[in-house]
């Protein structure tokens, strides 16, 4: 059930609740916790896990002969424990309660978006006919990033006795969150020890085995029960508990906080990351203060982040904002971090970095734009293990992974498991070289938004620069093509990993590929050149730029090779030449055909025999540019591009994609609402409720999907706006769909804040508040006006072309 401000469940589902616990994740950019009940371990109904940013850890594994090293995001030690048992007076304790005894009556939780807390109520009955009523409210704090609190409140009703606790840190965890995974070295942790500091205090402190990473957790444990409700330090290798007894009288609430501090050997300015962590348990506040500074800082939060739409679509957007802002936060600045895929909300994928901040930044930009620096930085300084890469690969510039995590190696695996067969296959994804194009797209995005030229004339300058100098270097001169050509290369749809038939891997002239190359060369030429003298003069020095280089640049972007076939833009070259697939048949044997790869190799086939496709991968060219800038590519390439071709490319691909990422949906939205509107709404809902009804059947219980969470919110807020950063000016070419026909977003461009776009029906309203700033420059579609600070204007939307 939703509410304005809240995600609520009624009852207990074991069936459902890692599902729950994915997306009742609470975190502040620096750590986040699952959302499992304090008083339950793993297993098949719950996985608490605990991440910090960042804290990876290598492992090496024997995986069907073959030997594997991965690194994944650790699962710390899990701060959540507070069980609890009825006492009654005069006879031995009960059992320990959870939502999973049979006593439990009652169950309900609520997670409150605006405040950032999570509310669990539980009601449990005896044999005896002894009621127990048990309210928890747990926060990770968005102001105090290494704080977290639990407050605990028992009610006796209709008896009087007492309530045993047990409150603490669990170190005998392992990384067991994914039951594909289970084959491999899990255990990432070593070196523990556990002590007690002062009468309410245990702490425990262990290390990454590899990384070498060191970490610490300190629980202060406090009752209201007075000297009777004292705790008692209980110590082993690997935990670190408070037992106490708990007199409680009937109706009278009896609170127990637990107050927990996280902090890791790569935090700055400690001395220890232990005596950072008692230090700061220690001068915590109570779970009153605590509460009412989370608050403050999720008020702040939210004002940076706004973004208004009404109904079940606007509260599902405001569900994937909070798991944005718990994941990216201003804390996040600070860190040396990249955007995980599955945010700080499990296991799946490890942890690593793909391409999903091209789905996550353009939102980031407009609303917090020093976390979009802090996450370009992460890859400016794996910039040389990509340097690295590329010479290693034989190519020149840099050469990033399509999986990063710590020191920016290549972490994609060797080898996937098919579960429907069982089988381990060769992973090839690898070659999805693309991930360079976007990480460029997002270096100029970033730019262009903020307006941040001191980045863009350095750091991002050299990356732009080094990404365009490996796509020069993989660029083949094609004689009788008259072309360059990009061989041997994985595109977005991940599915066309190699020819039918052949042993090498990859495709030629992924058209999505070479599209986002040429554009990288053309703007790290427009770049070199808009540079100022001094600065460019520093950048050729610094890369030993040769002077022909941009000018070879420009040529391979005007000359790459795009293949088409029957009127529209082909996947790759050869693609036209692959078998049809049937569909309606396996819709008709499988249902639910998403993974459609998994399906064929279970049956001995290969998807690379078929016209078939993971996700948008030719149409992510209408997600990345505008229809303007799209044209202006293509005839940069000399390549025809009209309203007939791409129309007709758009509904060959949209009925030959199986849909087996939640990033489809969004894309083919996005797309759509351009293309034809009034199919958009389809692949809108999809994307809307991709994690929320775990349209992946299971996935999301691993962790949400980060980018297509912000896809969404970004999907309205430039989607339907057409809001374009580019020029000096913000432009706008607005295409709401019916059921988004009424909404607002406030940005941050460049030095104007809370800019407020709204759009009513036929109307869109832009105010820009007041500063000292220059006046904004709007452009609508062919009408372009300039907006001083403290003024708005209010435009009728033109008819679309």
């Amino acid at each position: 059930m939703t509410r304005a401000w809240a995600w609520s469940y009624e009852g207990y589902d074991a069936g459902t609740e890692r599902l729950r616990e994915s997306l009742c994740v609470l975190g502040n950019g620096y750590f986040a916790t699952r959302g499992a009940a304090s008083e339950v371990l793993g297993g098949p109904a719950h996985y608490p896990g605990t991440y910090a940013a960042g804290c990876y850890n290598r492992l090496t594994s024997t995986v069907d002969g073959h030997t594997v090293e991965n690194e994944d995001m650790v699962n710390l030690p899990n701060w959540l424990p507070l069980r609890y048992r009825i006492c009654p007076a005069g006879s031995a304790p009960g059992p320990w309660l959870s939502p999973d005894h049979p006593f439990l009556t009652e169950h309900r939780q609520t997670l409150d978006l605006r405040h950032g807390t999570l509310t669990r109520w539980s009601a449990y009955e005896d044999e005896a006919g002894r009621r127990l009523c048990v309210e928890q409210c747990r926060l990770v704090h968005m102001g105090e990033p290494h704080l977290a609190a639990l407050r605990t409140c028992f009610t006796a009703d209709g008896w009087s006795g007492a309530v045993e606790v047990e409150s603490g840190i669990d170190g005998a965890v392992r990384n067991a969150g994914i039951a594909r995974y289970r084959d491999l070295a899990d255990q990432h942790l070593t070196g523990w020890e556990t002590g007690d500091e002062r009468p309410d205090t245990v702490w425990l402190s262990c290390r990454t085995l590899d990384s070498d990473i060191r970490i610490a957790l300190a629980a202060r444990t406090r009752a209201s029960a007075g000297r009777d409700g004292m705790p008692r330090p209980q110590l082993s290798a690997l935990r670190a508990f408070h037992a106490l007894v708990l007199p409680v009288i009937a109706g009278t609430p009896a609170v127990v906080e637990k107050t927990v501090s996280l902090y890791t050997s790569r935090d700055p300015a400690i001395d220890s990351p232990l005596h950072a962590a008692v230090d700061a348990v220690a001068l915590a506040p109570h779970f009153r203060q605590l509460r009412a500074s989370h608050r403050r800082a999720w008020d702040a939060l939210w004002r940076q982040a706004r973004l208004e739409v009404p109904g079940e679509a606007g509260a599902i957007l405001r569900l994937h904002l909070f798991h944005l802002l718990q994941t990216l936060s201003p804390h996040t600045a600070e860190l040396d971090v990249g955007v995980p895929a599955r945010g700080l909300h499990g296991e799946a994928y490890r942890g690593h970095v793909f391409w999903d901040e091209l789905f996550v930044l353009p939102f980031l930009n407009l609303h917090l734009p020093q976390v979009s620096r802090a996450l370009l930085d992460y890859r400016y300084r794996r910039l040389p293990a990509a340097c690295h890469a590329a010479r290693e690969a034989g190519r020149g510039g840099a050469m990033y992974p399509w999986q990063s995590a710590g020191d920016g190696r290549e972490e994609t695996q060797q080898l996937h498991l098919n579960p429907r067969s069982g089988h381990w296959l060769p992973d090839r994804s690898r070659l999805q070289h693309h991930v360079g194009s976007a990480i460029a797209y997002n270096v100029w995005q970033y730019g262009q938004a903020s307006g941040d030229t001191e980045f863009l004339h350095t750091r991002g300058a050299e990356m732009l620069v080094q990404i365009a100098r490996f796509w020069a270097s993989a660029a083949e001169w094609d004689a009788a093509l008259s072309r360059y050509r990009i061989r041997g290369v994985v595109g977005p749809d991940e599915y066309h990993d190699a020819y039918p038939g052949t042993d090498a891997a990859g495709v030629d002239d992924n058209a999505y590929t070479n599209v986002t190359a040429a554009w990288v060369l053309s703007r790290a030429r427009e770049l070199c050149q808009a540079l100022p003298e001094a600065t460019r003069r520093q950048l050729d020095e610094r890369l030993q730029l040769d002077p022909d280089e941009p000018e070879r640049w420009d040529d391979i972007a005007h000359r790459l090779h795009v293949p088409y076939h029957r009127g529209v833009i082909s996947q790759f070259a050869g693609y036209e030449e692959l078998a049809e697939l049937d569909w309606a048949g396996y819709r008709r044997r499988y249902g639910d055909i998403r993974r459609l790869d998994r399906i064929l190799e279970a049956e001995g086939d290969t998807v690379n025999r078929y016209q078939a496709s993971k996700q948008a991968d030719v149409l992510m060219l209408g997600y990345l540019f505008s229809p303007a800038e799209l044209a202006s590519l293509f005839r940069l390439l000399d390549c025809p591009l009209d309203d007939d071709i791409w129309h007709a490319t758009v509904d060959h691909y949209l009925h030959r994609t199986s849909h087996g990422s939640t990033l489809s949906a969004l894309v083919h939205a996005w797309v759509l609402a351009r293309v034809h509107r009034p199919d958009a709404w389809t692949y809108c809902e999809e994307a809307l409720t991709g994690d929320v009804a775990d349209v992946q059947g299971g996935t999301t219980a691993e962790g949400i999907h980060l980018g297509a969470m912000a896809g969404t919110l970004d999907f309205v807020q430039r989607g339907m706006t057409g809001l374009e950063t580019r020029d000096q000016a913000l432009w706008l070419d607005p295409a709401p769909l019916r059921e988004l026909s009424k909404f607002g977003v406030r940005i941050r461009y460049r030095r104007h804040w809370d800019i407020d776009l709204r759009i009513r029906a036929e109307q869109v309203r832009i105010a820009v508040p007041a500063s000292e700033c220059p006046p904004v420059r709007v452009r609508l579609r062919d009408r372009s006006f300039a907006l001083a600070p403290g003024t708005s204007r209010r435009l009728d939307l033109p008819e679309d072309p």
